[in-house]
C-alpha cells in the first residue's frame, strides 16, 4: 500500500504549493502592476525495477502571466501606466535594473523620483531628479516636461526609461519585481508608451483564481482520502497476518 500512499502525499504536497500561488494571487487583487503567477508541476515516474508503477509529481518554478491589466484613472500627475507591453525600469540598493509596471511615483523633497522607494531610472540608465515646478507634463515617450517655479516656459527634464525585454528572460524576484539571476540592464524600447494620471491594475482574475482555490481544496481531500484508505487497508492485512 505504500505506492498508493507516496503517489497521494506526493498529490497532496503538490496541491499545497499550488494554493500558496493562488492564495497569494488573491492577496495581490489590489496590488498596482501585479502579474498573477501560475502553479507549474510535472509528473515523472520512480525509476527503478520494483518501483516502475509510481508516478509522483514535482512542482517547477511558478509561471507569470504578462497579459496586460485594465487602467484606472487616478488624476494624479505622478501615477503612470504602460500602454501595452513594456516595463519602467528600477534601480536596487547594488545599482542593478529591474522592471515593474507599477506606476506609483513618488517625489522626494530633493526631488528625486522612485516607485515603492526604487530609484525611477531615466533614458540613459542614470536616477530621474525633477527640481521644484508649478506643473509637470509627462509625454507618451516618457519625457518629463515641467514649468519650473517662478517662471512660465516649460523644460524637458528628463524622461522615463521604457523597456520591453524577453519575458522568457525575466523571472519575478522576491521583491515582487522582475529581473535575472545575473545582471542584466534591457535597453530602452521606442515602442513602448506610458500615460500619466493612470494606475494599472492587477491582471488577476478574482473569479478564476476562486474557482481554482475551490478546485485545489477538493483535490486535496481526495489525496487525503485515498492515504486513509491506504491505512485501512494496510490494517487489515495485518490482521489477516496475525490471524
Amino acid at each position: 500500500m505504500d505506492k498508493m500512499i507516496y503517489t497521494a502525499a506526493s498529490g497532496a504536497a503538490r496541491v499545497f504549493t499550488a494554493q500558496q500561488i493562488t492564495t497569494n494571487n488573491l492577496a495581490n487583487i489590489n496590488t498596482h502592476g501585479f502579474r498573477a503567477d501560475m502553479e507549474r508541476a510535472q509528473a515523472f515516474a520512480v525509476q527503478g525495477g520494483a518501483y516502475d508503477t509510481r508516478a509522483l509529481v514535482q512542482p517547477q518554478t511558478s509561471g507569470t502571466r504578462f497579459d496586460a491589466g485594465a487602467l484606472q484613472q487616478t488624476g494624479r500627475e505622478l501615477d503612470l501606466a504602460i500602454r501595452g507591453d513594456g516595463f519602467f525600469a528600477l534601480q536596487t540598493d547594488d545599482g542593478r535594473e529591474v522592471y515593474t509596471r507599477a506606476g506609483n511615483v513618488e517625489r522626494s523633497p530633493e526631488g528625486d523620483l522612485s516607485i515603492n522607494d526604487m530609484p525611477l531610472l531615466g533614458n540613459n540608465g542614470e536616477m530621474l531628479n525633477v527640481p521644484l515646478y508649478s506643473s509637470i507634463e509627462f509625454g507618451a515617450n516618457g519625457a518629463i516636461n515641467i514649468v519650473p517655479e517662478g517662471e512660465a516656459l516649460a523644460i524637458e527634464v528628463g524622461q522615463v526609461k521604457l523597456v520591453n525585454p524577453d519575458t522568457a528572460e525575466l523571472q519575478k524576484l522576491e521583491t515582487g519585481f522582475f529581473g535575472s539571476e545575473e545582471a542584466f540592464a534591457a535597453a530602452e524600447d521606442g515602442q513602448v508608451t506610458m500615460v500619466s494620471g493612470f494606475l494599472e491594475q492587477s491582471n488577476v482574475v478574482a473569479v478564476e483564481e476562486m474557482v481554482a482555490s475551490m478546485q485545489l481544496s477538493r483535490n486535496f481531500e481526495m489525496q487525503l482520502k485515498m492515504m486513509q484508505t491506504a491505512e485501512k487497508i494496510a490494517e487489515a492485512g495485518n490482521r489477516l497476518v496475525r490471524a
